[in-house]
């Protein structure tokens, strides 16, 4: 391991201990909520975009209702939301995690992953904006697609995609690249799709194919569940085939 050398100034600066000091009593300020189909955790996307179809809108609090904070929104066809983990907040966190995708068994450092629990409980998604509606109530509210956040998820900022700077098809996943094709066979039987609203079927599909489910559970005889759009969707899955047990 090579030597590093810190060229900043001492920890003795009273300048930089101010600093440190402030930053350290800084609390960040919700702006908005997201209103998903998903009222627990469970069966969310494990990243933005994969579900596309995936359908959400952003409402913001009371002092950021102002349309000029919003001027030139429209412009941008992606946005970059900064979250938090409302459901995962702890006081402890681990330098090592199992993500997801490797079955929950082989441990990663958690800067090279995307858990949630991390020392700063912060998520960063990107979604399609599709439009910015203008309410008289409740100001502008975003609708977008691709989120991958439970239902009234806290927003800290929002900022917008940059193409030519934030796009990079030469980088590398890690060890996330064997695993960014999966998906499962989806089997959905006449009589519970139906049940589903038909602009939301396609969003079910796509949840469903990247396959729901607990990492580290894998029992075909297994009865998995989660709520979407006010239904509790159940399902087995066996071999790559997921099947609808019933939808309620």
């Amino acid at each position: 391991m090579g030597e590093y050398k810190d060229y900043r100034k001492p920890k003795t600066d009273p300048t930089q201990n101010q600093i440190d000091r402030s930053a350290e009593n800084t609390s960040m300020k919700i702006i908005a909520h997201i209103h998903t189909d998903f009222p627990t955790k469970f069966g969310i996307p494990r990243q933005s975009g994969i579900v596309t179809e995936l359908k959400a809108t952003i409402v913001f609090e009371p002092e950021y209702r102002n349309p000029e904070a919003f001027r030139g929104m429209e412009g941008f066809s992606h946005l970059w939301l900064i979250w938090a983990f409302s459901e995962n907040v702890r006081d402890t966190w681990s330098p090592m995690v199992r993500p997801p995708r490797l079955g929950g068994i082989k441990r990663m450092g958690v800067f090279a992953t995307r858990s949630p629990f991390r020392p700063n409980s912060i998520g960063l998604s990107c979604v399609k904006l599709d439009k910015v509606e203008l309410y008289t109530d409740l100001g502008p509210i975003l609708h977008v697609s691709g989120a991958d956040l439970m239902d009234h998820t806290p927003i800290y900022d929002i900022k917008p995609y940059l193409p030519y700077t934030d796009s990079h098809p030469e980088a590398t996943g890690g060890f996330a690249d064997p695993v960014k094709d999966y998906a499962l066979e989806v089997v959905i039987p006449e009589q519970w799709l139906n049940i589903i609203p038909e602009d939301r079927r396609e969003a079910l599909l796509g949840v469903l194919a990247h396959d729901p489910r607990p990492a580290y559970q894998n029992d075909p005889e297994r009865i998995y569940g989660f709520e979407f759009c006010g239904f509790d969707v159940r399902f087995t899955v066996k071999d790559n085939l997921l099947t609808i047990y019933e939808i309620v």
